[in-house]
């Protein structure tokens, strides 16, 4: 069976206490209801939470969502290191895809989606980025900043596609509704592509535009 593997990096940093992390709770149900009672998605998607602040932790580790009741919730404390995100993704990934590999899956590559309401706070984070993106693992990853999230910073963590929070008259909390929106149909679109190709040259499908997020150029220096 073909998998597409999605992997979830959310800041659980404290500026994401209150609303923001409250938003993404609320979302989280919905994206685990939407893609474990559609059979063509949940088959061919494994989903991973990755939790980052001071320390980085896997919350849900890969998985198929129709084999779970829920998503873990998401708690807010700490600071904000990149680093071990990057590195906590890396082990990940290269567990997993052995894992499925062993159990005869042919595994696309895989897809993370990184979000951020702030900057790094360990000063050598790019390290671990560096160990992932030069890794033969690397994934695709699309990232998404919020709040005080910095324009250079989440297009330099993309490699696929970047979108920094455009309107300030909403609120990081209703950027991240739009956020999680924005992951599952991704999944959803990238996983019933997969079932209609039944081939390795399908094209993951993720939203060019986002409300309340400008897309951010990857090709500008």
């Amino acid at each position: 069976m073909q998998i597409l593997p999605f992997y979830l990096l959310c800041d659980e940093s404290g500026s994401m206490a209150g609303s923001n992390v409250d938003a993404l709770n609320e979302a989280l149900p919905k994206l685990h209801d939407e893609i474990s009672t559609n059979p063509t998605v949940a088959d061919k998607t494994r989903f991973c939470l990755i939790g980052f602040s001071t320390e980085a932790n896997v919350l849900q580790p890969l998985v198929d969502l129709s084999d779970i009741d829920e998503v873990p919730a998401l708690a807010a404390g700490g600071l904000t290191s990149f680093g071990n995100a990057f590195r906590t993704l890396l082990r990940c990934i290269e567990t997993d895809v052995a894992a499925l590999k062993a159990e005869g899956h042919e595994v696309y590559r895989p897809v993370a989606f990184f979000m951020s309401d702030g900057v790094p706070t360990d000063d050598d984070w790019q390290q671990g980025y560096d160990e992932l993106t030069k890794s033969r693992y690397c994934p695709k990853i699309i990232a998404f900043g919020v709040g005080d999230a910095e324009k250079s910073t989440i297009a330099h963590v993309a490699n696929f596609r970047a979108f920094i929070q455009q309107d300030q008259n909403v609120s990081p909390a209703a950027a991240l509704r739009e956020f999680a929106s924005s992951l599952t149909k991704s999944i959803v679109r990238s996983a019933t592509s997969i079932a209609s190709d039944g081939n390795s040259d399908f094209t993951l499908s993720v939203e060019e535009t986002v409300p309340g997020f400008a897309t951010v150029s990857l090709d500008k220096l």
